[in-house]
């Protein structure tokens, strides 16, 4: 069963096979003896993709639910959360992963000795079910509507430029100032988009398109190119609170920062959560609140002389 719900899942024996780590030949096997043991035709083969049957999807919810009430009854005598066990493949943005999760590892492990960790880090939306990932961690609203979507916190986000542009080009201080200044443009990984300029007024978000000489798709390449003096960024204060500490950042104008951003943990919907993937949200958790919200906003302060 454990097979063919992969299978289903990827549409693929080649991809299943590689999530679950076994021979195709196995996978193949598998669910033929399924389909032999059930009397019944669970998966349309064609040359480049499976599809399932009338009779293989209304299997696949029963999978669902038996494979998690299996998997909750394995665990009805164990110790947890501190025996959960397993690989675990989670996919974060890579400044979280750098910044934030590899350096709190070691205290993960302690915890959770048994469990086995592939941490991929990219910035673009994934397909969960096609990687075989178990859970992703993404900052923004999430738009896949068919993910179970944990909200997690909100990133407070800030305006920063570095001294060398300011010195160059002046401090803006209210946002009729930003048509005579240079900002970086962020490139969306997912849709591909350039993401316009932010703040709020009265409430209001309102969106500017502000002149541009570079435009990046890399959370790491935008805030180098800040640091370079190229432009203004908005950008999550946690990312950049020790260039703001150093003086190698500074805020501007902070009565009109962007709208603050959440952060979700994403996993495919099931009726029961795999207890390594809850004991993964539930430890993020507790990494995560020093960093939202960790300075209180300014004063507020007009938004135009």
């Amino acid at each position: 069963m454990q097979v063919f719900v992969r299978v289903a899942e990827t549409g693929s024996f080649t991809k299943a096979a590689d999530n679950l780590g076994l021979p195709r030949a196995t996978v193949s096997a598998a669910v033929q003896q399924l389909e032999a043991s059930l009397g019944a035709r669970l998966l349309q083969r064609t040359t480049r993709r499976v599809h399932l049957t009338q009779d293989g999807s209304a299997l696949l919810e029963r999978c669902y639910q038996l494979l998690s009430d299996f998997e909750e009854i394995s665990g009805l005598f164990k110790q947890a959360p501190a025996q959960a066990s397993g690989k675990l493949k989670v996919d974060v943005p890579s400044r979280l992963a750098r910044r934030m999760i590899a350096p709190a590892l070691p205290g993960f492990f302690k915890l959770y000795p048994d469990i086995e960790l592939e941490l991929r880090c990219t910035d673009r939306a994934i397909n969960l079910i096609q990687e075989g990932v178990d859970c992703v961690l993404r900052v923004g609203q999430p738009e896949n509507s068919s993910m179970v979507a944990r909200r997690l916190g909100q990133f407070e986000l800030m305006n920063c430029a570095s001294p060398a542009y300011l010195e160059k080009h002046g401090m803006p201080n209210y946002p009729a100032d930003l048509a005579r200044h240079w900002a970086i443009n962020y490139i969306s990984p997912t849709t591909g988009r350039t993401a316009l300029w932010e703040y709020s007024q009265d409430g209001v978000i309102v969106n500017l398109e502000m002149p541009s000489r570079v435009a990046v798709n890399n959370a790491e390449t935008y805030i180098a190119c800040c640091l370079a003096g190229m432009g203004l960024i908005q950008v999550p204060a946690y990312d950049v609170r020790d260039h703001i500490d150093s003086g190698e950042l500074l805020e501007v104008m902070p009565q009109a920062r962007a709208g603050a951003m959440p952060i979700y943990a994403l996993y495919p919907h099931r009726r029961h959560l795999s207890g390594r993937v809850q004991v993964f949200i539930d430890w993020i958790a507790t990494l995560l609140p020093p960093d939202l919200r960790a300075s209180p906003l300014p004063p507020a302060l007009p938004l135009s002389d």
